[in-house]
Protein backbone atom coordinates (compact mmCIF):
# COMPACT_ATOMS: atom_id res chain seq x y z
CA UNK A 1 0.00 0.00 0.00
CA UNK A 2 1.30 3.58 -1.19
CA UNK A 3 0.69 6.41 0.72
CA UNK A 4 -1.88 8.74 0.14
CA UNK A 5 -1.39 11.92 -2.58
CA UNK A 6 -1.49 15.23 -1.10
CA UNK A 7 -4.35 15.40 -3.12
CA UNK A 8 -5.83 12.26 -2.45
CA UNK A 9 -5.57 12.80 1.22
CA UNK A 10 -7.59 16.39 0.88
CA UNK A 11 -10.21 14.99 -1.30
CA UNK A 12 -11.95 14.23 1.87
CA UNK A 13 -11.86 16.82 3.99
CA UNK A 14 -12.43 19.11 0.88
CA UNK A 15 -15.99 17.36 0.42
CA UNK A 16 -16.54 17.74 3.80
CA UNK A 17 -16.02 21.72 2.92
CA UNK A 18 -18.17 21.99 0.12
CA UNK A 19 -21.01 20.27 2.14
CA UNK A 20 -21.14 22.53 4.42
CA UNK A 21 -21.30 25.85 2.41
CA UNK A 22 -24.40 27.08 3.30
CA UNK A 23 -23.72 26.50 7.11
CA UNK A 24 -20.51 28.40 6.36
CA UNK A 25 -21.52 31.19 4.83
CA UNK A 26 -25.13 31.51 6.90
CA UNK A 27 -22.41 31.94 9.66
CA UNK A 28 -20.39 34.81 7.85
CA UNK A 29 -23.87 36.51 7.13
CA UNK A 30 -24.45 36.62 10.73
CA UNK A 31 -21.48 38.14 12.02
CA UNK A 32 -21.39 40.65 8.75
CA UNK A 33 -24.74 41.18 7.70
CA UNK A 34 -23.99 41.02 3.89
CA UNK A 35 -24.41 38.22 1.64
CA UNK A 36 -22.17 39.68 -0.59
CA UNK A 37 -19.17 40.22 1.67
CA UNK A 38 -20.28 36.73 3.12
CA UNK A 39 -19.52 35.36 -0.30
CA UNK A 40 -16.19 37.19 -0.98
CA UNK A 41 -15.25 36.13 2.40
CA UNK A 42 -16.18 32.75 2.05
CA UNK A 43 -14.47 32.02 -1.38
CA UNK A 44 -10.93 34.02 -0.30
CA UNK A 45 -11.40 31.26 2.97
CA UNK A 46 -11.75 28.40 0.58
CA UNK A 47 -8.59 29.92 -1.86
CA UNK A 48 -6.64 29.98 0.91
CA UNK A 49 -7.31 27.21 2.76
CA UNK A 50 -7.11 24.95 -0.16
CA UNK A 51 -3.59 23.99 0.11
CA UNK A 52 -3.63 23.15 3.95
CA UNK A 53 -6.51 20.69 3.75
CA UNK A 54 -3.92 17.52 3.12
CA UNK A 55 -2.61 18.18 6.23
CA UNK A 56 -5.59 17.89 8.40
CA UNK A 57 -6.22 14.19 9.61
CA UNK A 58 -9.73 13.81 9.82
CA UNK A 59 -12.51 14.51 8.11
CA UNK A 60 -14.70 15.74 10.99
CA UNK A 61 -11.67 17.96 12.13
CA UNK A 62 -11.80 19.90 8.85
CA UNK A 63 -15.58 21.74 9.33
CA UNK A 64 -14.41 22.94 12.76
CA UNK A 65 -10.84 24.04 11.21
CA UNK A 66 -12.83 26.09 8.63
CA UNK A 67 -14.99 27.87 11.23
CA UNK A 68 -11.48 28.54 12.47
CA UNK A 69 -10.03 30.27 9.19
CA UNK A 70 -13.59 31.97 9.04
CA UNK A 71 -13.20 33.49 12.59
CA UNK A 72 -10.34 35.04 11.85
CA UNK A 73 -11.33 36.38 8.41
CA UNK A 74 -13.83 38.09 9.75
CA UNK A 75 -11.71 39.34 12.65
CA UNK A 76 -8.93 40.19 9.89
CA UNK A 77 -11.88 42.07 7.91
CA UNK A 78 -13.50 44.14 10.94
CA UNK A 79 -9.39 45.16 11.92
CA UNK A 80 -8.90 46.52 8.19
CA UNK A 81 -12.19 47.96 7.58
CA UNK A 82 -12.36 50.24 11.33
CA UNK A 83 -8.58 51.04 10.15
CA UNK A 84 -9.95 52.64 7.01
CA UNK A 85 -12.97 54.05 7.99
CA UNK A 86 -11.05 55.94 10.88
CA UNK A 87 -8.29 57.13 8.24
CA UNK A 88 -11.17 58.21 5.75
CA UNK A 89 -13.12 60.07 8.98
CA UNK A 90 -10.01 61.76 9.77
CA UNK A 91 -9.40 63.01 6.15
CA UNK A 92 -12.80 63.73 5.44
CA UNK A 93 -12.72 65.78 8.91
CA UNK A 94 -9.16 67.48 7.97
CA UNK A 95 -10.61 68.39 4.24
CA UNK A 96 -13.61 69.87 6.22
CA UNK A 97 -11.65 72.43 8.11
CA UNK A 98 -12.02 75.61 6.85
CA UNK A 99 -9.10 77.91 5.68
CA UNK A 100 -8.10 81.17 7.19
CA UNK A 101 -8.55 84.03 4.63
CA UNK A 102 -5.40 85.14 4.92
CA UNK A 103 -3.63 81.87 3.76
CA UNK A 104 -5.22 82.32 0.64
CA UNK A 105 -3.73 86.01 0.01
CA UNK A 106 -0.34 84.68 1.04
CA UNK A 107 0.14 81.60 -1.19
CA UNK A 108 2.15 81.50 -4.22
CA UNK A 109 -0.11 82.75 -7.30
CA UNK A 110 2.03 79.62 -9.57
CA UNK A 111 -0.63 77.25 -7.87
CA UNK A 112 -4.09 78.40 -9.78
CA UNK A 113 -2.15 77.76 -13.04
CA UNK A 114 -0.84 74.80 -11.64
CA UNK A 115 -3.95 73.41 -10.16
CA UNK A 116 -5.43 73.56 -14.19
CA UNK A 117 -2.14 71.17 -15.09
CA UNK A 118 -4.01 68.45 -13.15
CA UNK A 119 -6.34 66.03 -13.95
CA UNK A 120 -9.75 67.64 -14.51
CA UNK A 121 -11.34 65.61 -11.62
CA UNK A 122 -7.98 66.20 -9.56
CA UNK A 123 -8.79 69.93 -10.80
CA UNK A 124 -12.53 70.72 -9.72
CA UNK A 125 -12.19 68.38 -6.37
CA UNK A 126 -9.48 71.59 -5.75
CA UNK A 127 -11.69 74.27 -6.68
CA UNK A 128 -14.92 73.23 -5.14
CA UNK A 129 -13.17 72.11 -1.75
CA UNK A 130 -10.29 74.88 -1.42
CA UNK A 131 -11.21 77.59 -3.28
CA UNK A 132 -15.37 77.60 -3.24
CA UNK A 133 -15.05 76.30 0.45
CA UNK A 134 -17.08 73.74 -0.66
CA UNK A 135 -17.63 70.35 2.42
CA UNK A 136 -16.41 66.85 1.01
CA UNK A 137 -19.53 65.18 1.57
CA UNK A 138 -21.55 68.39 -0.74
CA UNK A 139 -18.43 67.97 -3.08
CA UNK A 140 -19.28 64.20 -3.16
CA UNK A 141 -23.06 64.41 -3.75
CA UNK A 142 -22.26 66.87 -6.66
CA UNK A 143 -19.42 64.93 -8.38
CA UNK A 144 -21.75 61.91 -7.73
CA UNK A 145 -18.97 60.15 -5.78
CA UNK A 146 -19.17 58.46 -2.09
CA UNK A 147 -17.91 60.97 0.52
CA UNK A 148 -14.91 58.66 1.09
CA UNK A 149 -14.09 58.50 -2.95
CA UNK A 150 -14.37 62.23 -2.67
CA UNK A 151 -11.82 62.77 -0.04
CA UNK A 152 -9.72 60.25 -1.32
CA UNK A 153 -10.01 62.76 -4.38
CA UNK A 154 -9.25 65.82 -2.86
CA UNK A 155 -5.80 63.88 -0.93
CA UNK A 156 -4.57 62.90 -4.32
CA UNK A 157 -5.20 66.69 -5.58
CA UNK A 158 -3.47 67.30 -2.85
CA UNK A 159 -0.29 65.41 -3.22
CA UNK A 160 -0.15 65.62 -7.26
CA UNK A 161 -0.58 69.91 -6.80
CA UNK A 162 2.17 69.52 -4.13
CA UNK A 163 4.59 68.27 -6.66
CA UNK A 164 3.35 70.36 -9.49
CA UNK A 165 4.15 72.93 -7.25
CA UNK A 166 8.01 71.48 -5.80
CA UNK A 167 8.52 70.99 -9.77
CA UNK A 168 7.59 74.75 -10.42
CA UNK A 169 8.87 76.58 -7.69
CA UNK A 170 11.34 74.48 -6.11
CA UNK A 171 12.92 75.86 -2.85
CA UNK A 172 10.12 78.41 -2.16
CA UNK A 173 7.61 75.45 -1.88
CA UNK A 174 9.77 73.81 1.08
CA UNK A 175 8.29 77.15 3.14
CA UNK A 176 5.29 76.65 1.54
CA UNK A 177 5.12 78.60 -0.94
CA UNK A 178 4.75 82.09 1.33
CA UNK A 179 6.44 85.25 0.63
CA UNK A 180 6.56 83.32 -2.62
CA UNK A 181 9.67 84.62 -5.00
CA UNK A 182 9.89 82.21 -7.42
CA UNK A 183 8.17 84.49 -10.24
CA UNK A 184 6.87 81.45 -12.53
CA UNK A 185 4.52 82.22 -14.81
CA UNK A 186 1.02 81.36 -13.68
Amino acid sequence: MHAPEPAESAAAPLASLVAHRHEFLGFLQRRLGDRALAEDLLQDAFTRSIGKLSQLEQEESAVAWFYRVLRNAVTDYRRRNGVAARKLDELSRELSEPTEPETHAAVCQCVKGLAATLKPEYAAALQAVEVDGVAVKDFATAAGITAGNAAVRVFRAREALKVQVKRCCGSCADDNCRDCNCHAPA
